[in-house]
This record gives structure tokens, sequence and C-alpha cells, in this order.
């Protein structure tokens, strides 16, 4: 039978371990070799280096899994287990020397997260879960905030930096949600936002236009914190739909319908 609590452990350790050697790159990054995927879409040798490095430790933790990872290290999704990688969540940000970015992991089974770890790595905090454990950063139990309704809640959001068909919507949903709520912030990365929600710094987060690998670790860390996780349709497709809401469940319906009222699909 496969620990789940010791693999956790041992993927801590990766993520560190990952951590560690961006911030040494960081010191000396060269921005002559940063590539461009497509419109607006960054990649450099820090983020490749940085998943090999966690596909070769994940691959000896747990050798019978398969890897969806953002950088093609390794692609296979078939297997019982699969780790979701992004060895670099916020690319832009640490190109530009803006400090939020994060390493993200989650292990799936079968159809479901089991287990997640997000090492945001300028403030040196580690936000992990696993099923039924609850959530927490560096060894602190983390719950969701409290907040019962949007107009007392602090809001996230990524803006769109290729996928420009439905601008309008998402601003329209933009200045909706700013005459009610505290406000909203970008901060960069998907999965930090994620975990802000789960330890209450946010009460609410929503996205288009995602990835597996912005937030597989997410999901989970904020589901055992309390929080509630949708895609816009207040559906499950949240992990490959590329849609997410998320919340700390009080406020989950009210900020769904602040959406529902311009988004189409």
């Amino acid at each position: 039978m496969i620990d789940l609590l010791n693999i956790l452990e041992q993927t801590k350790s990766v993520a560190k371990e990952a951590g560690a050697f961006i911030q040494n790159e960081r010191k000396s990054f060269d921005q002559e070799r940063v590539e461009q995927k497509g419109l607006n879409d960054l990649v450099s040798y820090v983020d490749k280096e940085t998943e090999k490095i966690i596909v070769d430790r994940l691959s000896k933790i747990l050798p019978e899994a398969d890897f969806i990872t953002e950088e093609g290290t390794a692609e296979r999704d078939g297997k019982e287990y699969t780790w979701i990688i992004d060895p670099l969540d916020g690319t832009t940000n640490f190109i530009h020397g803006l400090p939020v970015f994060s390493v993200s992991i989650g292990l799936k089974h079968k159809d479901e997260i089991v287990l997640g770890v997000v090492y945001e790595v300028n403030l040196d905090e580690c936000f992990y879960a696993l099923k039924g454990q609850g959530a927490f950063c560096n060894g602190q139990r983390i719950h969701v905030s409290k907040a019962q309704y949007l107009e007392e809640s602090l809001i996230a959001t990524g803006f769109p930096y290729s996928a420009f068909g439905k601008i309008d919507d998402y601003l329209q949903i933009l200045r909706a949600l700013m005459e009610k709520c505290h406000g909203l912030r970008r901060l960069g990365s998907a999965a930090v936002d994620m975990c802000y929600v789960a330890c209450g710094r946010f009460d609410g987060f929503y996205e288009y236009n995602l990835k597996p690998y912005d937030v597989a670790a997410g999901i989970i860390i904020i589901q055992e914190a309390g929080g509630k996780i949708t895609d816009f349709n207040m559906g499950k497709n949240y992990l490959f739909g590329g849609e997410v809401l998320a919340s700390n469940n009080h406020i989950h319906n009210q900020f769904y319908g602040e959406i529902r009222k311009v988004w189409s699909e």
C-alpha cells in the first residue's frame, strides 16, 4: 500500500529543493535565455531545469506514477497515480524580478487530487495538504476566512494574457466585483492565489484559461482548509476545464452569481 503521508513529506522536500535552485538562479538570471512559447507566454531555462529536478526526484519517490508537466519534461496520464507539476508558477514575475512565484506539485489518484504542495519561494512558505488530513503552512494548520458576504471580501484573480476572446465578459465581471467587495488583487501566480484563499488572506479567487498544473495542488489545499472549488457553472470540471472559482464557501453562491450574470460559454 502506498504511504501518502511519507510521500507528502518527501514531496515537500522536493519542492523546497526546487525553490532553492530557483532562488540561486535568480541572483544571476540571464534575460537572454527567455523564450516565448506563445503570445505573452514566457519560459526560461530556470523553468525547464527546475522541472527536470522535480521529475527526477518524484520518479524515485513514486516510480509507478505518470506525469503532467508544464514544460513537457514528462507527459503521460493514464496510470492510477499522476503527478501534476508547475515548476515555476509566476514565470513572468520571476523574469521581471517581482517576488511572487512558486513551485506547485499535485498528485492525482484516478480522477481526484489527493496531495498538494505549493512552495512560495520568496516568503519561504510551504503550503500542503493530504486528502482527509487538513491543510497546513509551515507546520501550522490553516483555514479559509470567515467572511460571510462578498461585500466584506478581498478577491484575487488573474488577467488573461493570450485568450482575449472573452475579455469583454471578464472586464464586466471585474467592474461588478470592484463595486461589491473590498478590492481585487492580481499577484501573477494562481497557485499562490489559491493558497492565500486557503489560509484566509483572500476570501475568493477566480480565473479562466488555466491549466491543470496551475491549479492541481491548490485544489486540495483549499478543500482541506474548508473552502470550496467549482468551475464557472458550479460544476466539478475545475482541474481540466480551464475555469476555477474558489472561495471560503460562505460567499461562493454570491460570488458565482456575479460571474454568471455576464459569463457566456
